[in-house]
């Protein structure tokens, strides 16, 4: 089916323009056409943005094992609402994604119950550096520094010394030193105020583990991507680095700090934990001057009752992959950030940081995954309307302006006006067995 998209004001990796744009099948096949072009449908988009698809590169949606929080369903329902058209999921599932059988078994579990493209990292353990070397259906190698259990937490030297030198795929890691984060635990012990989270997860235990990540980046000549930077005397060390290492920063990093604890309490605990005001804006300018590449969720949702627990067992992750495109186009709308550069750190920089083929930018030959965006519309997010399976979010009772109106994956509508389309999920566009997903031109 051939669609005409005529009167939208369209972000290309040039600027925006208002042209038309021509999918047929599951790709963008024009660009500004003839006006005698004929096409099967023609959708008039005027007054409103197209942009490239959103790709949310560190979600947990907690599929298989975990299943009570969200799942594969239910977490890419949330992104086809939000203009999140491809994702890539974290290994601390149940089981861990720390073999190339575990990441296979994914892969086919995603094939029938997502609704957008995927990906999945394979975990690193102390032991697994066998299998990081034979995996090839994955972007990459996820390393938790810190804030993690079991086999997946690696931060004796000698075992990341040789998961840098012997592996060839990108390495992303939490960053947190597990060390600093238990001596505070040890001190703040009987301590049940919520904002202690801050005080154990601090500033010195995130710049110890980046740090400490970036010179073995820096020594094995390795790609390396910081997740979730959360302070600005990280930030400090990505200039200059962006050969090997890139880095990306949350919403709840952007937008909340530690004078939220008492109005918000565990619904902003996370890890890293929020920090400062002065982080906040600190982050803002990394991103904005280009130290700080990507916006991405860290999507990771438990449900009320389990974060109703008292300090300190109330678990840490909140929901957002439904939310942050529109938290993003607020910013634009108030004049912190431009829509282009939004797409930047939204769209295209995550398809080039991570090797997605024809993702990120609407261009001829590029797949047909887009997001329609009104950006005078004004909703509320509200705990009721969310899609994720944990039905509440942080930043419950905000009005934001600019919001998804329509989603396309390869093509096909998977959210339009409110509604979210399931009639088509788990198709052969959005899964190959032989090639291993949709990013598989690695």
């Amino acid at each position: 089916m051939k669609t005409l998209i005529e009167n939208a004001t369209v972000v290309l990796p040039g600027g925006s323009a208002e042209v038309s744009v021509v999918i047929d099948g599951d790709k963008i096949v024009d660009i500004d056409p003839a006006i005698q072009l004929q096409v099967d449908e023609t959708i008039d988009a005027s007054g409103l943005h197209l942009l490239p698809g959103v790709i949310d590169d560190q979600v947990h949606f907690r599929d298989p094992g975990l299943t009570e929080k969200e799942d594969l369903h239910t977490g890419s329902r949330a992104c086809a609402k939000g203009g999140v058209t491809t994702f890539l999921e974290m290994p601390n599932t149940k089981p861990t994604t720390t073999t190339d059988e575990a990441l296979l078994a994914k892969l086919e579990l995603a094939s029938s119950k997502s609704l957008v493209n995927y990906g999945f990292y394979i975990g690193a353990t102390t032991d697994n550096v066998a299998e990081l070397k034979r995996a090839r259906r994955t972007p990459g190698i996820k390393i938790f520094i810190g804030s993690s259990t079991g086999n997946m937490l690696v931060d004796e030297q000698a075992a990341l010394e040789r998961i840098f030198a012997e592996t060839t795929l990108p390495i992303t890691a939490h960053c947190e030193d597990e060390t600093t984060v238990r001596n505070n635990q040890k001190r703040y012990a009987n301590e049940t105020d919520i904002a202690f989270h801050s005080k154990i997860r601090d500033h010195e235990a995130a710049l110890i583990a980046t740090k400490r990540a970036i010179d073995l980046a820096h020594r094995h000549d390795h790609r390396f991507h910081v997740l979730h930077v959360s302070t600005g005397a990280e930030a400090d060390l990505l200039p200059d680095s962006k050969r090997l290492i890139t880095a990306e920063v949350c919403p709840h990093h952007l937008f909340f700090n530690v004078d939220d604890y008492a109005r918000l309490g565990s619904r902003v605990q996370m890890n890293p934990s929020i920090k400062n005001r002065e982080d906040n804006e600190q982050l803002w300018q990394a991103l904005l001057d280009g130290r700080i590449q990507i916006v991405a969720t860290d999507h990771a949702p438990h449900t009320l009752e389990q974060k109703a627990q008292p300090y300190p067992k109330s678990p840490s992750g909140l929901p957002a992959v439904e939310n942050s495109l529109p938290l993003m186009l607020d910013q634009v709308n108030a004049g912190r950030c431009t829509i282009e550069q939004v797409v930047s750190w939204m769209c295209d920089s995550p398809a080039r940081i991570w090797d997605i083929i024809n993702k990120g930018r609407i261009e001829i030959g590029c797949d047909a995954d887009l997001v329609l965006v009104d950006m005078t519309a004004k909703q509320t997010i509200t705990d009721e309307t969310q899609e994720t399976k944990s039905r509440w979010s942080p930043w419950h009772g905000t009005e934001l302006t600019g919001w998804p109106v329509t989603t396309w994956v390869m093509g096909h509508r998977v959210f339009h006006d409110g509604q979210i389309d399931t009639s088509k999920y788990g198709s052969e566009a959005q899964y190959d067995p032989q090639l291993g997903g949709y990013w598989a031109g690695r």
